[in-house]
């Protein structure tokens, strides 16, 4: 795969909350920044696991959903204009003698940068996948991992499996434009919040969602990616067949920090060490915030992340603009571009 090479003043690695109010952040104080996430969307775990859950600890919203927040995030970086490296991770981090980074990602991209910002939560994602035969040929087509668009699914018969949060939502959010859907779970409990069961048990009532407990998933068939029929086995070893357009399986994603701990990183407990008062690693110039940085007493909420992105930004700045001296501005007084 042929390189691109990019210049910048800050990688950020990781595109959820932290990470894009770290880009806001760096951006105030006329840092560019590169974001590089290994989802094919930012957003992190916001929008692939519960884009529709209200979150209540964000200041000035008394309620918010998960992927509305990351919509006004988004809206908020958009005047600094980061350049956003989706469905990639970042392979390799070396320090050259000129004292810029060089990061290459598995897309081929380079960029040389004189910060890092760490910010990938619990690390990088991707899906638990059901033990299915073939899987990989329907991916993309007719059985995806999370769903980015309502409307694509309108008038399809869907099969949805799993029992927790993420399965249980958009089961609810999905029935209003589905054809049908067939609920799969192994068992008749769930690890889903009690109101949203109790949406799925009323829908369910009304036709439009067709609980199959307890079955797990077995075999697809199908042609060219595009499914056929869904089979499942019972605990009894039953067999049943499902008509579907869609799989949509919710197992749960599968975080590590998987190359960051080969980049002689210290980590602890798969979590990075830092000095609380910059959010600097043991490396020079990295930096960590958010869910993978830890410190004694650390608080894993969302507006602790937003908090370390600022205070990197801060700790960056002397990196980016050598003895250049940082006067601190409100944002009431400084705008923004």
């Amino acid at each position: 795969m042929p390189e691109k090479k990019y210049l910048t003043d800050v990688a950020i690695v990781g595109a959820g909350p932290a990470g894009l109010f770290a880009a806001f952040e760096c951006g105030t104080l006329g840092m560019k920044c590169h974001i590089i996430d290994s989802l094919e969307h930012i957003g992190g775990q916001c929008t692939a696991l519960y884009p529709e859950k209200s979150i209540y600890d964000i200041p000035g919203y008394p309620s918010i959903s998960a992927g509305e927040l990351i919509e006004k995030l988004e809206k908020q970086v958009h005047p600094f204009a980061p350049v956003y490296h989706l469905n990639q991770t970042v392979e390799t981090l070396k320090r050259g003698d000129d004292g810029y980074y060089e990061a290459r990602t598995s897309n081929g991209a380079v960029i040389q940068c004189k910060a890092v910002i760490i910010a990938v939560g619990a690390g990088a994602f991707g899906p638990n996948r059901p033990p299915i035969d073939a899987l990989t040929s329907y991916e993309g087509k007719s059985v995806f991992y999370m769903v980015r668009r309502r409307e694509d699914f309108a008038g399809k018969t869907l099969v949805i499996a799993g029992g927790g949060d993420s399965a249980v939502d958009w089961a609810v959010s999905l029935a209003d434009i589905a054809r049908k859907i067939y609920f799969v779970h192994r068992r008749d409990k769930f690890r889903a919040t009690p109101e949203s069961v109790e949406k799925l048990e009323t829908i369910a009532k009304t036709g439009k969602i067709e609980k199959v407990i307890p079955y797990q998933l077995h075999e697809l068939t199908g042609s060219n990616g595009f499914l056929k029929t869904v089979e499942l086995t019972g605990l009894d070893d039953r067999k049943k067949t499902i008509e579907a357009d869609v799989l949509l399986p919710f197992f749960g994603l599968a975080p590590q920090l998987g190359v960051i701990a080969g980049w002689g990183i210290h980590t602890d407990n798969h979590r990075i060490p830092v000095d609380q008062s910059t959010q600097q690693t043991n490396l020079a110039g990295v930096f960590a915030i958010g869910d993978v940085a830890v410190y004694p007493r650390k608080l894993k909420l969302i507006l602790t992340g937003f908090s370390e992105a600022a205070i990197a930004a801060h700790a960056i700045y002397p990196l980016v603009f050598q003895g250049k001296e940082l006067h601190f501005v409100y944002s009431t007084t400084k705008g923004v571009p």
